[in-house]
């Protein structure tokens, strides 16, 4: 069989789903060739994935964590940024980060995607027909943008950019559009520098924690690694909720049986059904890792500074891990999936994520009876962060609210 992971095309078709099946079946630790390039290794089985993500001190996320990106641009930002540092760096990172997402915020957190999400659930519903991706795209880029106290006029261009930076097919917009990023955010870390307020970026701009715990010293991050760190926030907290909000309304109306098993099951039932849509769109499609020494992963010699590919979106459908794993049912349970990750790199926003997936679901079981199609589904062409980019839909509310 044919592999070529590096082809766009596959994904934008939603068809690279056989190549991943192939591979965990007959070569689950598969040298792919480059060109122009050194290769890497791909890992395709969820027991191999775990495996190498638990083990940070072996594989390494400071020299990159996607395939594509511009050496220069990692080396620019690495131990600065939290998806391409490693500890101590990634430790110091975190900790400052997690604030924004600890126990103590999401009470506040969740009030404000509770109002987004109606507001958002009665928006479609007013429309009636309506491309649910502008719903999906909406609710994490307002909650995020909320959370770091970006003015309301700048929120829609900021959502707009963050595609740019993360999902453009071509280099240069990405990199322009991470410039504007990164400016934008100067900018407004000056602002909260002198005028702070109740927001993300015055919090972390403010923290001047330095202090012993456990023998690690804490302190306070630097303007850069705010800046980077901002960015990053932006792009995860987008992007997860973005595409699962648009592949469970995909899901919902083609197969309507589900919606019907979720109206039925009620607000207990939506717990399970997050964590399968989770499973079933997996945004984050692979990660990127870097042999620190020579090593072998299920007995397959890898060795020292080798690229490692770490394919999400096979991990969560390994036949050995889910019972019928080609199907998508709301009521899974267990439900073992990577779709943020595994291990100290796991995502920091997985809580909100599930929060928003989660809210809007029980918005919508309320207003809506169900969903149809008015136009094909589109995916975007990215072997890094994948999703529907447009779904045409018609909303079928309720009869009785």
């Amino acid at each position: 069989m044919r592999i070529d992971l590096l082809d766009p095309g596959p994904f934008g078709r939603n068809d690279f789903w056989p190549t991943f099946a192939w591979l965990r079946a007959n070569s689950p630790v598969h040298w792919h060739p480059e060109p122009g390039g050194t290769g890497f290794w791909v890992l395709s089985r969820h027991r191999d994935i775990v495996r190498t993500y638990a083990d940070s001190d072996t594989f390494s996320s400071a020299r990159g964590m996607r395939l594509g990106s511009d050496p220069a641009a990692v080396a620019a930002v690495s131990q600065r940024m939290l998806i391409v540092s490693d500890a101590p760096h990634h430790t110091d990172l975190k900790r400052a980060l997690a604030q924004a997402f600890g126990p103590d915020r999401m009470p506040r957190l969740e009030k404000l995607v509770e109002h987004v999400v109606a507001d958002l659930a009665e928006e479609a519903v007013e429309q009636g027909e309506l491309d649910f991706i502008d719903i999906a795209k909406a609710l994490p880029n307002r909650v995020v943008c909320a959370l770091m106290g970006i003015p309301h006029a700048d929120w829609a261009w900021i959502g707009d950019l963050t595609t740019d930076a993360f999902d453009s097919p071509d280099e240069a917009t990405r990199s322009s559009a991470h410039s504007e990023i990164f400016l934008y955010f100067i900018e407004l870390l000056r602002q909260r520098r002198a005028r702070p307020g109740d927001d993300l970026i015055s919090e972390i701009a403010h923290d001047t924690e330095v202090s012993e715990r456990g023998g690690e010293q804490h302190r306070p991050l630097t303007d850069e690694e705010i800046v980077f760190n901002c960015n990053g926030v932006l792009s995860g907290a987008n992007e997860t909720t973005r595409y699962s909000s648009a592949g469970a309304v995909h899901m919902f109306a083609r197969h309507p049986d589900q919606w019907d098993l979720l109206r039925h099951r009620g607000p207990s039932g939506t717990t399970s059904a997050v964590e399968e849509i989770l499973r079933w769109t997996t945004p984050g499609v692979h990660a990127l890792r870097t042999a620190t020494r020579d090593t072998e992963i299920a007995g397959v010699p890898v060795a020292e500074g080798d690229r490692v590919t770490l394919w999400n979106v096979s991990a969560n459908r390994d036949e050995e891990i889910f019972a019928e794993p080609d199907r998508f049912l709301v009521d899974r349970a267990p439900n073992r999936h990577v779709a943020f990750g595994h291990g100290r790199h796991l995502c920091l926003g997985a809580r909100l994520a599930r929060f928003e997936l989660g809210a809007l679901l029980t918005e919508l079981l309320a207003r809506v009876d169900g969903f149809e199609q008015t136009g094909p589904a589109l995916f975007n062409s990215s072997n890094f962060t994948w999703g529907i980019r447009s779904l045409p839909v018609r909303v079928l509310p309720r009869a009785h609210r």
